[in-house]
């Protein structure tokens, strides 16, 4: 506590503006717990940036903590290109400190000799990656907690080919931001070298996603859409991306169409809970809608819910969306004749194994990389030899082509709707063509589990959890023998059966991942982002025919909740 008292006093310095140091005292006079949250450690960059609450202290999200970021970047920034003009693009979402915080940080590039593109108001953030590129940046930068509760928020840096940063930069980055005192920050602007950006970036990202999202079908002002941005950035683009896509039957939910971080009508702004896309649904069901798009505030992540053979509105998990997607694009480079043995498709260790059948069965290769879309992106700078169809991971996020280098919710929901509008001018469904996918490979079934330890003690306690996953492995997992442990933490494959070891060819990270002899898999990964140990489950079997999904589905569902019982979560 000793530490923590003295790292907190070093904020009643007259580096800190007045505002910051009454905050400081106050705690330190009246409130140890919450002190000790706000020092007992430094934000640090996991696999989607910086992310914290908002307010005073090394543990949260504020001016300063921002402000030495971004002066250390800079500083990166100048070491690296000593002699070029260098230029950052900021974005932010619509989270209450988003727009100040990013003039702040427009702030502090600007007091360093770097011009900065700034929107004019919140956008989603795969239009700042794809603004990276279109206007040639060294970097970029976007303030927002993507789906987190609304005391959060959060600051992601990407590099010059519009994905998030990787090794070594990532770790360049934070050892020059951890040579900084408070002190060192500029926070003197030079106005003059802050542009301000928005219609004509808006212009040339939709070009793209049309060009990028739309294909060679029919049907589409037949297609009854319900789309939701739960408050969130996405109204900027995405009902004007499919008005120009032709399709004419798009109906908001107007109660979640204003841009709100408090986001009054959700729990939680994060559309992989079905709670948040209720409102959308009873629309649906209200309307007759075929498909529902949800998207989360900062409109990188997408949620979908379409027609069941039954006529009901079902909720698809990110595995789902994805292997439709990737199929119908990968079908779509056959269908063109440009598939030629130089194509692969991305995906993650945690995401369903459907993908890589769908893709083998093409003749495609898929690539799999750790969680965070930062890793497909780099899958992509690192073969430039190689053509990019996509890729995605379980947390209902996919990217279309290679013109944004991060999930992208826009494009992903115009691709979504003419999936769904060929099916019906088929005679099919969104949904019947996902049993059909099951019926051609395995029906695959995944399950999610996140377990909240907050604090101190809840960081010790997923560390403790990950380390007897570790050192005394499972053998068997309801009933079946465990073949594989993949301990991405050693880099390490071990064959359980035999005890032979291969090395694993990806980054290390604490992921440990489980795989029997039937082909179930069970990950185990912390967090980069919030205090949680999350669980992925996924088992798989075969589909004779689409008449059988509902039976198979109900022994996968059971076979999963008989795995939970045995781990005991």
């Amino acid at each position: 506590m000793k530490e923590i008292l003295n790292n907190a006093k070093q904020w009643l310095s007259d580096t800190f503006d007045s505002e910051t140091q009454q905050e400081i005292q106050q705690l330190i006079n009246t409130n140890a717990e919450d002190l000790a949250d706000r020092f007992y450690k430094n934000l640090e960059f996991g696999t989607g940036g910086m992310r914290g609450i908002v307010g005073a202290g090394t543990n949260r999200i504020n001016k300063y903590t921002l402000g030495k970021a971004t002066q250390g970047l800079s500083n990166y920034l100048h070491k690296t290109y000593p002699t070029k003009e260098l230029k950052v693009a900021i974005g932010y979402d619509c989270r209450h400190d988003s727009e100040w915080l990013a003039k702040v940080v427009s702030n502090v590039l600007s007091a360093n000799n770097i011009q900065v593109f700034l929107f004019e108001d919140m956008r989603p953030t795969p239009e700042l990656s794809f603004a990276v590129n279109h206007l040639g940046c060294d970097a970029g930068i976007v303030l927002t907690a993507s789906h987190n509760p609304p005391e959060y928020n959060g600051y992601k840096v990407y590099w010059n080919d519009g994905g998030q940063i990787v090794p070594p930069q990532d770790t360049e980055i934070i050892n020059e931001v951890n040579s900084l005192a408070f002190s060192e920050i500029n926070f003197n602007a030079n106005e003059e070298l802050i542009t301000s950006i928005g219609n004509e970036i808006d212009e040339a990202f939709w070009k793209a996603s049309l060009a990028n999202g739309t294909f060679d079908i029919k049907g589409r002002e037949d297609l009854k859409i319900v789309f939701t941005s739960l408050h969130g950035t996405s109204i900027k683009l995405i009902p004007e991306v499919l008005k120009r896509a032709g399709y004419t039957q798009v109906h908001i939910v107007e109660e979640q169409a204003t841009p709100d971080g408090d986001f009054p009508t959700v729990e939680s702004p994060n559309p992989e809970e079905p709670a948040a896309l209720k409102m959308a649904v009873d629309l649906a069901n209200k309307i007759d809608a075929d498909i529902v798009l949800g998207t989360d505030p900062d409109s990188d992540r997408i949620g979908i819910a379409v027609r069941d053979l039954d006529e009901n509105m079902t909720l698809l998990n990110g595995n789902q969306t994805m292997s439709m997607m990737t199929d119908f694009l990968i079908n779509d480079w056959k269908k063109q004749g440009k598939l030629n043995g130089k194509q692969f498709v991305g995906s993650t260790i945690v995401s369903t194994n459907l993908v890589n059948e769908i893709s083998d069965s093409y003749g495609v290769e898929t690539k799999v990389g750790l969680t965070g879309f930062k890793w497909i992106a780099k899958m992509i700078k690192d073969h430039p030899e190689l053509d990019f169809i996509g890729g995605g991971e379980e947390s209902f996020g996919y990217m279309v082509g290679d013109f944004v280098r991060d999930k992208d919710a826009v494009t992903s929901a115009l691709l979504a709707c003419e999936i769904a509008a060929d099916a019906k001018a088929n005679n099919s469904s969104f949904y019947e063509e996902l049993l059909n996918l099951y019926t051609r490979h395995h029906l695959y079934k995944e399950h999610l589990i996140s377990l909240v330890k907050k604090g101190m003690d809840g960081a010790l306690q997923i560390k403790q959890m990950m380390v007897e996953l570790r050192n005394t492995p499972l053998t068997e997992i309801d009933g079946a023998k465990v073949e594989y442990l993949y301990d991405y933490q050693s880099s390490i494959r071990k064959n359980l059966l035999t005890g032979e070891e291969t090395t694993l060819d990806i980054p290390k990270s604490n992921v440990l991942i489980y795989q029997t002899e039937d082909g179930t898999k069970i990950a185990a990964r912390p967090s980069g982002t919030e205090p949680k140990i999350k669980f992925y489950f996924s088992v798989k079997s075969k589909l004779n025919d689409i008449s059988n999904a509902k039976e198979v589905e109900k022994e996968l569902d059971t076979k999963i909740q008989r795995i939970i019982k045995e781990l005991n979560l």
